[in-house]
């Protein structure tokens, strides 16, 4: 049933062009998957995800002849492959046999033989594969989108492809508006949750054993959130005290509205919004799943001003809408997406800061952030934005260990280094 559940959202993902952690989660629900085959599921559709290109140098190189294979057909085959290539605990015979079934359900018994024969020959033959040297195929990347990320990493891309490839634990920040510190910890022993804490974040837990979160009665009760520790540390770093005005201009779906919340202790105000009014009620329930009472929500377009909000915030986030390239890991098939359609973010995102800063009062603090690791995105938006704001100045990061305090107000995260998400923040002070 995993399997037949993974190859349905691989499929959806084809055809519809969809997000495979929300098809997933749906095709999950509706087939009724223990957690154990939920957690099998989700490792065979996104280990197939992130390692495609791979799969289909080994997979073409057993073809015999030319042949152009459909694509349910070379899903199966991808699947069959992942499972002998990367899985341990699946035994050859067990992936091999069940391609050759999920092959048969399509109706033709020359694709079960072809699966048949090329799987075994795959798994004789694992041992002496040769890992490719090229990056594109070794990790997965498109060409194009490996040569852009290395403009902006350098020598770190090879560790950060790597990681892309990875799987994420679940990442969760204590609530302190629901429960003691303690209690948590509790409840998560008392739920067999497996807990570490994060290597440089307080209160900040990595867990693994979970199931499915929303099953969880700490999870229901609003104990804790899920959230990167990359988000949470960019909060963290704007100094927010009780009794603020806050603006988180592209909230949802909440994570670091609530996030401000708690470390105001719920004291002060703070208006979250998103242009699409569809996400709203995204925010409405964390903010009620996690008691961050403080929050009201709006619809709004961050990129067109708003003169009533002009100089009215102690605080305001502009984490703004990027190509997401920090967080391929846990969205695999970010990495295919067209690269031309990311060239104009930039300015999108330099109109959103523009108008970020219109509504910091004087001394206030402006937050700039996004989830990916390009520098035209990130340094270059700031670098232009406060070109043309002379009234604004970076502010000094003090950084918990093991990360440096940085004296430039700007900090890049890298997944793969850094224990977190790719990240870019840079947190500016308006001119009192």
């Amino acid at each position: 049933m995993p399997r037949t559940t993974a190859l349905e959202a691989l499929t959806a993902c084809r055809r519809k062009n969809a997000w495979s952690d929300a098809v997933l989660k749906d095709l999950i629900a509706r087939a009724d998957l223990d957690a154990r085959d939920a957690a099998l599921c989700t490792t065979l559709c996104c280990g197939v995800l992130q390692n495609r290109a791979l799969l289909d140098h080994y997979i073409d190189g057993l073809l015999t002849g030319r042949r152009k294979l459909n694509p349910v057909l070379r899903d199966i085959l991808r699947l069959g492959a992942y499972q002998i290539l990367f899985l341990d605990r699946v035994p050859d015979s067990a992936a091999v046999n069940e391609a050759v079934e999920q092959a048969k359900k399509q109706r033709s018994p020359q694709e079960a033989g072809l699966c048949n024969g090329l799987l075994r020959n795959l798994s004789r033959r694992k041992a002496e594969l040769e890992m490719p040297k090229d990056y594109a195929v070794r990790y997965s990347h498109p060409a194009e989108l490996v040569d852009l990320m290395k403009e902006s990493v350098g020598k770190r891309l090879g560790k950060i492809l790597e990681a892309d490839n990875s799987q994420p634990e679940t990442c969760a920040q204590w609530n302190p508006l629901r429960c003691g510190e303690e209690e948590l910890l509790q409840a998560w022993q008392e739920e067999s949750v497996t807990v570490s804490g994060h290597p440089w974040l307080e209160h900040c837990y990595l867990l693994r054993g979970t199931g499915s979160l929303e099953r969880l009665p700490s999870f229901q009760r609003g104990m804790f959130q899920v959230q990167d520790a990359a988000a949470r540390l960019s909060v963290l770093a704007m100094g927010l005290q009780p009794g603020m005005k806050v603006l988180d201009l592209c909230a949802a779906p909440g994570g670091k509205s609530v996030a401000a919340a708690q470390i105001m202790g719920n004291r002060g105000q703070i208006t979250a919004c998103d242009v699409h009014a569809g996400k709203l009620p995204q925010i409405q329930a964390a903010t009620r799943r996690l008691g961050a009472a403080i929050i009201s929500e709006e619809e709004n377009d961050a990129s067109i001003f708003r003169p009533e909000w002009a100089g009215a915030f102690d605080a305001v986030i502009a984490d703004v809408p990027c190509s997401g390239l920090g967080v391929i890991r846990k969205k695999p098939e970010i990495r295919y997406r067209d690269l031309r359609e990311t060239e104009a973010l930039p300015a999108l995102q330099l109109r959103i800061l523009e108008q970020a800063g219109a509504y910091v009062s004087p001394g206030g603090t402006l937050l700039y952030s996004t989830c990916t690791i390009l520098r035209r995105e990130n340094e270059a938006v700031v670098q232009d934005f406060l070109q043309t704001h002379r009234d604004f100045h970076r502010r000094t990061l003090v950084l918990p260990e093991p990360l440096k305090e940085q004296e430039t107000g700007m900090l890049t995260l890298y997944q793969g280094i850094d224990d977190c998400d790719g990240f870019f923040l840079c947190r500016m002070e308006k001119q009192a």
